[in-house]
């Protein structure tokens, strides 16, 4: 295990937190605090009316501005992962030249899981760090947050696992356009159309050229490799129709 003494990293970036908003304030408050964060992401629930962490999202903001310390808010469903997967995502993205620390320990269970997955998902092109905040003590009182102080902090091993190729996230984002199903000959006319599919071939072969390439560069990868898509024959035709995976994936990897 790595303590908080490893994870100080070069004052040419900026740190910056990703931590989701529970029932606590210690966990998130005093690790920015204690890691000199200079910035702190919170993820909040994005139906408001039913968020019961929101009195605890002030009093958390209200310590960090103590501390001169940058808040900044961002909603998702907090029992989605894959939408708490596009919200860190998006993060990532406005946070790409400075360093990340991912706090795993401070909203629910969902929440640690979908932060954990986006930490090896996005890490080969970001500097992605989880950790997990150990407090003194848990709460014993009903109506306490669930618990206090600040025990030590851990950094989490983070081992990269590979997304799908750009090609193939686009490819989703069609079938997902057409309703999540479309027919093998419009598909390949499409992934033509928008860059996805490279033909050579003579004008006499190419639609075979064109379904050769959409199936061995596209079908094939989604519904072998990655499970995304299933294959519908109907009459004359071939479907590709998207799994709820596939939406899942479409929606935080686009």
């Amino acid at each position: 295990m790595q303590t908080i003494h490893t994870m100080i990293t070069s004052l040419a970036n900026l740190r910056v937190h990703v931590a989701p908003v529970g029932f606590e304030i210690d966990r998130i408050v005093l690790s920015a605090k204690k890691m000199k964060a200079d910035k702190v992401w919170l993820l909040m629930h994005d139906d408001p009316s039913k968020d019961k962490a929101r009195g605890y999202m002030e009093k958390i903001k209200t310590e960090l501005k103590k501390e001169k310390i940058d808040v900044q808010i961002i909603y998702s469903d907090r029992f989605d992962p894959f939408k708490i997967l596009k919200s860190v995502k998006e993060i990532v993205q406005k946070e790409k030249d400075n360093d990340i620390f991912v706090n795993v320990s401070s909203g629910s269970k969902i929440q640690a899981i979908a932060c954990m997955m986006a930490c090896m998902m996005f890490k080969g092109k970001n500097k992605l760090t989880p950790y997990y905040a150990e407090p003194e003590s848990y709460a014993t009182v009903k109506g306490a947050q669930l618990s206090s102080g600040l025990k030590t902090l851990v950094q989490l091993p983070a081992y990269e696992i590979h997304t799908p190729k750009y090609v193939l996230v686009q490819a989703l984002k069609i079938i997902k356009e057409y309703g999540g199903k479309i027919t093998k000959k419009e598909m390949a006319k499409l992934a033509y159309e928008n860059g996805l599919l490279i033909v050579n071939a003579r004008e006499e072969n190419f639609q075979q050229a064109r379904f050769a390439s959409l199936d061995k560069n596209i079908i094939q990868p989604l519904l072998r490799d990655w499970k995304f898509v299933e294959i519908e024959q109907i009459g004359r035709n071939r479907w590709i129709k998207i799994t709820p995976e596939g939406l899942g994936a479409e929606e935080f990897l686009t």
